[in-house]
Parts: C-alpha cells; structure tokens; sequence
C-alpha cells in the first residue's frame, strides 16, 4: 500500500495574511535540563549523554489556519432545526472512506462549479458518486499555497453541487484552494457591488438545512487517481470548535495506477 499526504505543512510563513499565521516556539534541548533540575534531580543523577528533550509550543494556530475540516457548527449554530455538531462531536465513520477525485483544474477564478460540471466529468471519466465517500475537488489551486494571494486565488463550489454531493450520500469532501466557496475577497466585491446577500458564502450555508463538513487547503491532489484508493481525515478532538487541523491522507492500492 502506498500513503499520499494530501495535508500542508503547519509552519510559519511571512506571507500568509494575519488570518492564517502560525506561530511556533522552539526550546532546544539544553532547556529541558534546567526544568529536570529545578523538578529535584541532581545533575549527577542525569544519564550519560543525555542532552535533555526537545519541545516546541503552538503559540498561534486558528483552526481554519491550514489542512482542516470544517464541522457544521462552522457553518452555522443549527442544522436542520437541531443544534449543529462541533468538530468533537462529528462521527470518525464519516472521515474514513473511497475516495474519489474529481477534476475542475479547467475551471477559471471565479467561475463556480455547478452540476453540469460535475456530472460531465463523471461521465466522461466513467465514475459515480457513491453513499459513503469522500469526495475530493481538484482545482490545481494548492500551488499558490504559501503565497500571499493564495485566499484570493481559485474557482469555488456553488450551493448547488454542494448540495447534489449531499444529496448523494457523501458526508466529507474537500478541496485544494483556501475556500470551499469561490475567494472570500471576491465574494465581498461582488455583494457590495450587486447589493445580492445571496451572493455571500452561498456553499458554506448549505450546511444549514444539510449536515455535512468540507475539508479546505489540501495539497497534492495531483499525485491521486481519480478512484480506487481510500480517505483518512481525522481532526484533533479539540471540544467545541467548528474546525481542526488534521492529517489527511490517501491510500493506494498496490494495483492501481495514475
């Protein structure tokens, strides 16, 4: 079996805007001695060549931050009328799963992708949506990752392919651009222009009425088949949040082939 990490790397970058800086402390080895020290044991008493641990703390990291899945509390307070589930509370049954990949590279900035899109692929590559997968849009965006305009940059789901995944039975999917919708900032634009509220994160809010969750900011989509492999995404259990880092990944069969 061969493993495809399909999850950024959890870094400091200069250019990400302020909504996606991570920040990281280092303490080197040596340190740790000190605190062994200070905790009551005499410096004789450390085993030989021993240099003391390394530890590291996460000083800044919002959830959203880099390779995440948005639970449906993100989207809104209830679904369906019932309180909506927080990433603690999403089943481990929904992030595990076929995978299947499907390809909107050709898709221009901000040009959603409807059904129509989606069904041509499907038919062309001759694949089906199928109750229980993980489902995985391709935008060729995640080469923009670490950049600055990486948020401004990609195509987006509407409401409706959103909404026809659902419908289909598929509980997780993903994407690999900053957003499931079309760029935040583009979005903005166009409600303030048009004065259409609709217009405003029309595919995130589909998770009111349909419980589901998306992962955004995946990597190396183009290392996959479009079928024949399995999704593991599982989020830290971090209670009460509307997202969590996770380190999704790809499971190839030995047979299968790109």
């Amino acid at each position: 079996m061969k493993i495809i990490d399909l999850s950024k790397p959890i870094q400091y970058n200069a250019s990400d805007p302020w909504f996606m800086k991570v920040k990281i402390k280092r303490k080197p080895h040596h340190k740790s001695r000190l605190l062994i020290r200070l905790l009551g044991l005499p410096l004789k008493l450390f085993p030989k060549q021993f240099s003391g641990w390394a530890d590291d703390t996460i000083q800044k990291m919002g959830v959203h931050a880099t390779t995440h899945i948005d639970a449906p509390w993100h989207y809104a307070p209830t679904c369906a009328g019932q309180p909506a589930k927080t990433i603690d509370q999403v089943p481990l049954d929904w992030c595990y799963g076929p995978g299947l990949v499907i390809d909107m590279k050709h898709k221009a900035d901000f040009d959603p992708i409807t059904i129509a899109d989606i069904e041509s692929f499907l038919n062309r590559e001759q694949l089906s949506v199928q109750p229980g997968m993980i489902v995985l849009i391709k935008t060729g965006r995640d080469q923009f990752n670490g950049t600055k305009d990486f948020h401004k940059k990609g195509t987006g789901m509407s409401a409706e392919a959103t909404r026809w995944l659902i419908e289909k039975g598929i509980k997780v999917m993903g994407i690999d651009q900053w957003g499931w919708d079309l760029p935040l900032p583009y979005l903005i634009q166009k409600a303030k222009e048009t004065g259409n509220a609709e217009l405003f994160w029309e595919a995130h809010l589909v998770g009111r009425d349909l419980e589901y969750c998306h992962m955004e900011q995946l990597v190396n989509l183009d290392a996959l088949p479009y079928s024949g492999f399995d999704i593991a995404v599982f989020p830290l259990k971090i209670v009460g949040a509307s997202a969590a880092p996770a380190r999704v990944v790809a499971m190839m069969h030995e047979k299968t082939t790109i």
